[in-house]
């Protein structure tokens, strides 16, 4: 198949896997702390990884291993707690919103740390994106006052952080396979999880907690396909086609949380739904060749 083509067919398949992972985080933290729901997944993920892609780990040279690392941190290991942490008092119709500044982020890091140039267009889309996520914030502490969108910022540090690590693998990384750089990701973060997880009392409680078990399942769904299968997927289609591009995931990710969200009894006001629209619009501009 053309890449052309391919390029679209990874986007949508993303779009469903990663719209429904908001609303798997949240029936997950039911029977789960923050803490247990970041590193169980991290946990999952890696024994997953490790079965079907260590063979991939010999592409890895000595020159990638500090980016594969750092990668690793900034897209795999803080932004799951970052989430987990987030989703105990936002909805996750809103965290799959501001998710959106993914894109924006992107732009904003590559110009700035990795001299990639940008068009006046990407730089007003970044400015509409940030007015977008101002008016989201506010018109959703109106709708639900009992939530507290202060906790919205941790999203917003997540999105960074996926930024730092598309503009890594198109620039760094691209000259491995998808599958080596997400298993060499976690071959890193699967201890410190394990032991976060083991710290928690997890170990000892699961087998007491129904609720513990069922959110259990709800983490092993997201961890298989939320973030390993997802994440293959996502890194090819950054070496396949453009950071920015790869980061649109975000232009349809909010339309089946929303949808998720709303079937769940959340709330989603008509302002909340025109502070989306600017700052998909936002993303439009800084996609825009």
């Amino acid at each position: 198949m053309k890449t052309a083509n391919l390029k679209w067919i990874y986007l949508l398949i993303l779009s469903l896997i990663w719209g429904s992972s908001f609303i798997l985080i949240k029936k997950s933290l039911v029977g789960l702390t923050d803490y247990q729901v970041g590193a169980l997944r991290i946990v999952l993920t890696s024994l997953f990884l490790f079965s079907v892609g260590f063979k991939s780990l010999k592409q890895i040279k000595k020159r990638h291993w500090k980016w594969v690392i750092i990668s690793g941190l900034v897209s795999s290991f803080f932004p799951p707690f970052l989430f987990a942490m987030a989703q105990n008092h936002i909805d996750s119709a809103i965290a799959s919103i501001l998710n959106s500044l993914t894109p924006l982020a992107t732009v904003a890091v590559g110009i700035l740390l990795f001299k990639i140039l940008s068009s006046r267009l990407q730089i007003l889309g970044v400015i509409v994106g940030l007015v977008g996520t101002v008016l989201l914030i506010l018109a959703g502490a109106d709708l639900n006052p009992g939530q507290d969108y202060w906790y919205s910022s941790l999203i917003i540090l997540a999105t960074i952080g996926y930024a730092f690590n598309v503009n890594i693998i198109k620039k760094y990384l691209n000259d491995i396979s998808a599958l080596a750089v997400t298993t060499g990701n976690f071959i890193f973060l699967f201890l410190p999880a394990l032991v976060i997880l083991y710290l928690t009392g997890f170990f000892e409680a699961i087998l007491d907690s129904r609720e513990m078990q069922i959110s259990f399942g709800y983490v092993a769904i997201l961890s298989l396909f939320g973030t390993a299968i997802a994440k293959v997927i996502f890194n090819k289609l950054v070496q396949i086609a453009s950071p920015v591009f790869a980061s649109s995931v975000t232009y349809t990710m909010p339309i089946v949380a929303v949808v998720w969200g709303l079937i769940d009894g959340e709330s989603f006001g008509f302002l909340q739904a025109f502070a989306a629209a600017i700052i998909l619009f936002g993303v439009y501009l800084a996609n825009k060749k």
